[in-house]
């Protein structure tokens, strides 16, 4: 089974922001840190974990066990639902992506066990940083 840690973080709420992404596949493993723009946390909470769900599909993983220290995310795709309302697009958007797998799995863990996420996505927090410095070059 493919396991997946992701992890949202934002510099400022909103701010900019980025996606980490490790992936652990028979003792290999995949790193993935992803410039966001700027967003709030959660945004970027839900934007890593769709980040994720694609990086899975497109290689072709069809057992996946996916770990997030976001209680937001977690009870959302748990009961398929949000109160904030503006979260509700990404999360269906989540939610058609992990039908696509045979077995879809999501658990919470604190964030002492999703260190490598956090750690690639406040390295994305700096890319943006430098993106939006050469941008304005």
């Amino acid at each position: 089974m493919i396991e997946v840690y992701i992890d949202g973080a934002s510099a400022g709420n909103p701010g900019p922001s980025g996606a980490g992404i490790f992936i652990k596949n028979n003792g290999q493993v995949e790193r993935y840190s992803i410039a966001l723009g700027n967003m709030e946390n959660h945004e970027a909470e839900y934007r890593a974990f769709i980040h994720a769900l694609e990086i899975c599909i497109e290689k072709g993983y069809k057992t996946v066990s996916f770990r997030t220290d976001s209680q937001l995310v977690n009870r959302a795709v748990e009961k398929e639902f949000v109160k904030n309302k503006k979260f509700a697009p990404l999360l269906e958007n989540a939610l058609e992506l992990t039908r696509q797998f045979e077995l879809f799995f999501m658990k919470w863990v604190p964030s002492s066990e999703n260190k490598g996420a956090d750690k690639l996505a406040r390295a994305a927090i700096r890319k943006n940083r430098t993106k939006g410095q050469k941008d304005n070059e």
